[in-house]
């Protein structure tokens, strides 16, 4: 632990040492540049390539990565670029408030494809969205290991949500699930539980919002969840990584992920309808006009292909619904398999969703009242390769997330019982800040993380084990836990040390790892494996990669 004088002296030593520190970084940030690839210039993160004929930069929720194939045989056969950026549904509509609609590097968008319409909605309020259209509709259901579901007598008969809070309550039933903020799937899943406890009135208002009974069963259902996540692709894959026995999500990603838990010799899930509160994503590719004649008629030319009968098939086969009323095809049956719970011959009713400024205060609710809170053990490189630019970047990602105007704008906010601790390290952990709930404290732990000075060697594994320690004071059934560490550097020590620490005080926390500068991602890689957790990319956005890892827990 560093007392008040060390902490002064690095400061000072930090001022000797300025000049060489930002040749450091100049030469650190130049080589992520060049090793970094199509990450480091801003562009898509997937591009589909059949040729240079025309290029369609799309905007798109994460679960359009399943229709790859069907994307890519539509550039070859135009001879054009698909460049998908995906993104939470809350960033979609970020983006979509924007004039012009681009990304962060100035770069124009020509669609956007969210998961549900509804984002389009709430964040078009510029009007430059046109052509929007439905491809395909997938309901929101709750997939249970099907031997747990026969169980809690889920199998076979109508399930309401106040079935699925006395399981919870009962403490028969743990699920994964995206968060509502964050992610179209959780979103829709939270809303669908509202309509439902609030006994499924014609509309949503804020007094409705407002009710204590509201209040109560809402935490009571949310406590239910055991992993959150900001992405529903990658809810499925940790989900089949991981040791768990439900998840919300896509209708169409519950069967994607029966598939392989079938092709493994695995249980398989069971599909379970919320009655009262089934929600739909129906999967709306608008044009964002940016003026571009050409660039129109090839969205137009996609959007026919996507809705063709020939790709329509296709997308079926994906699970993907092609409609409220689903007729599959005998070829298709087999992706909709009954015996696993799926209702393909269900006509699906979607309820009418909040006006935007309901919708806002319902995921405001979600964030700061009503969902389980937050126990995020943050583990701060402050080596000396940070010192300058890197230390800045470092403390503007913190303010995002600990200062709660700025961490409202994202809706990532804290709880009043949530715990945010921080270990800032060098060669070893300096010292340990503690703060509970979301206020004076949370103030006081960002001017600590603020006066904190860049110095010394890289040792993340100490740092790590230091934070599962922390654990131990805490009850983790009450809590979504995460540690949350970021490097610039190759870290000293090895991953046994870490590996055996995970063993004695993990309890199946992930560790999410946040890579900048020349951070050895082989050595993170292995951590988020190892813990069912993932490894985001800091070196071009530090703050927005805090913001994102933020959406996990």
């Amino acid at each position: 632990m560093s007392s008040d004088a060390e902490r002064v002296m690095r400061k000072g030593n930090r001022i000797i040492s300025a000049i060489l520190a930002l040749v450091s970084c100049a030469l650190v940030f130049a080589g992520c540049g060049s090793s970094s690839g199509s990450e480091s210039t801003g562009s898509a993160d997937q591009v589909i390539d059949g040729g240079n004929r025309g290029t369609l930069r799309i905007l798109s929720g994460s679960e359009n990565k399943e229709l790859t194939n069907i994307l890519q045989d539509f550039a070859d056969r135009e001879g054009v670029k698909l460049e998908m950026d995906y993104k939470g549904s809350l960033d979609i509509m970020r983006t979509l408030q924007k004039d012009p609609v681009a990304d962060e590097y100035g770069n124009v968008y020509d669609a956007v494809w969210p998961a549900s319409s509804m984002w389009i909605t709430a964040g078009d309020g510029n009007h430059v969205v046109k052509h929007a259209e439905s491809i395909s509709v997938t309901p929101v259901i709750f997939g249970i290991r099907e031997s747990l579901a026969e169980e809690l007598g889920f199998a076979g008969r109508k399930v309401y949500v106040s079935d699925i809070l006395a399981a919870i309550r009962a403490g028969k039933l743990k699920f994964c699930m995206t968060s509502a903020t964050q992610s179209n799937s959780g979103c829709c899943a939270y809303i669908g539980f509202l309509y439902a406890l609030l006994g499924n009135p014609d509309m949503i208002t804020k007094e409705d919002l407002e009710s204590d009974d509201l209040k109560v069963q809402m935490r009571d259902l949310l406590s239910g969840v055991n992993r959150s996540s900001g992405s529903s692709d990658w809810l499925k894959d940790m989900f089949l990584s991981g040791d768990y026995d439900a998840m919300v999500n896509y209708e169409c990603l519950i069967i994607s992920a029966n598939q392989e838990l079938v092709s493994e010799g695995k249980e398989p899930l069971y599909a379970v309808y919320p009655e009262d509160g089934l929600s739909l994503a129906d999967s709306s590719l608008g044009y964002v006009d940016n003026g571009d004649s050409d660039k129109e008629d090839l969205f137009l030319k996609l959007q026919e292909y996507l809705l063709s009968d020939e790709v329509q098939d296709k997308i079926q086969k994906t699970g993907r619904r092609t409609g409220y009323t689903l007729n599959v095809s005998e070829d298709n049956r087999d992706v909709f398999n009954a015996d696993w719970g799926i209702q393909a011959d269900r006509v699906l009713s979607p309820f009418k969703m909040p006006s935007t400024d309901v919708l806002m205060e319902a995921l405001n609710l979600y964030q700061t009242s009503f969902r389980k809170p937050s126990l995020t053990v943050y583990c701060l490189d402050y080596s000396g390769s940070m010192s300058g630019d890197g230390e800045t970047q470092l403390e503007e990602a913190m303010a995002e997330v600990l200062d709660q105007t700025k961490a409202s704008e994202n809706l990532i906010q804290a709880t009043q019982d949530e715990v945010n601790i921080v270990i800032p390290f060098d060669s070893a952990p300096r010292d340990i800040w503690t703060a509970t709930g979301n206020g004076e404290e949370l103030t006081t732990l960002l001017s600590r993380v603020q006066n904190e000075s860049a110095d010394g060697g890289t040792n993340i594994y100490e740092a790590a084990v230091d934070g599962l320690k922390q654990l131990q004071d805490y009850d983790l059934s009450d809590y979504s836990a995460a540690i949350i560490l970021m490097t610039d550097g190759q870290s000293q020590d090895d991953f046994d040390a870490f590996k055996r620490a995970y063993e004695e005080y993990g309890k199946g926390v992930p560790v999410f790892s946040i890579m900048f500068g020349d951070a050895d991602s082989s050595q993170l890689d292995e951590i988020a494996a190892y813990t069912n957790a993932r490894v985001f990319d800091g070196r071009t956005d530090l703050v927005g990669a805090f913001r994102q890892v933020k959406g996990y827990n």
